[in-house]
């Protein structure tokens, strides 16, 4: 009997340790993200610095930057809403810096009753501070950008700046020299990186319990089957 149960024994031992084994490198790569995304929490609020010459969405997401120069008459609105405000639309504008960069600027948040009528300051010399970001706002099923009422449904940059003719850049904007008072600046306060690690840690964790009891299991059958 001892020998018929070897097999199995080993067979539920390896299993387990290697289940486990994947469940505690996932706890550590969920300790490398929590790292990274602490670090690029910090690096928010840094001292802005001018904007890179080879932007890259990787390395300088949530970058501070500033820029001086002039809004553009290009812009678009992104579908939007806020608790205390409602419904309404983040305002995406073409910016042309002092150097000759064409840039996109989110330049905040207005209410859908404001949009009819706004002014958007475009010629008037600005100084501009905010975060580089390329949000990961599209999926397959947001619907495509509406050319009727100039509208997106999520944030796309490669997108954006094509149809305004500037860099795939976009600038959110913290604070603006001249402020504009009925567009309200949304900045970036937190980093929005996927970290699924913990959840496949516990799923890793779960399946090694059930191989390990399913090993059990079998081990106690074959006993009571030769007794």
């Amino acid at each position: 009997m001892l020998r018929e149960m070897i097999i199995p024994a080993l067979f539920g031992v390896i299993g387990t340790a290697i289940l486990v084994s994947l469940g505690l490198w996932q706890l550590d790569r969920a300790d490398q993200k929590a790292a990274l995304i602490a670090e690029m929490e910090q690096r928010i609020f840094d001292a802005p610095i001018a904007l890179p010459h080879r932007p890259e969405p990787e390395r300088h997401r949530y970058l501070p930057v500033h820029a001086a120069g002039r809004f553009l008459p290009e812009h678009l609105f992104v579908l939007s809403a806020r608790r205390a405000e409602g419904p309404g639309f983040h305002l995406v504008q073409a910016f042309e810096t002092d150097d000759g960069r064409r840039i996109l600027v989110e330049r905040g948040f207005l209410p859908e009753a404001v949009r009819s009528d706004l002014s958007l300051d475009d010629g008037q010399d600005v100084q501009l501070i905010g975060n580089l970001h390329w949000p990961r706002d599209i999926n397959r099923h947001t619907p495509d950008y509406d050319a009727s009422r100039n509208l997106a449904f999520g944030r796309d940059v490669d997108d954006m700046a094509q149809r305004l003719g500037t860099e795939p850049l976009l600038l959110v904007l913290r604070a603006s020299l001249p402020a504009t008072e009925r567009i309200s600046p949304v900045p970036v306060s937190d980093v929005s990186i996927p970290d699924p690690h913990l959840g496949y840690a516990v799923q890793w964790f779960l399946m090694a319990i059930a191989w390990a009891g399913m090993t059990v299991f079998f081990l106690w059958r074959i006993r009571t089957r030769r007794d």
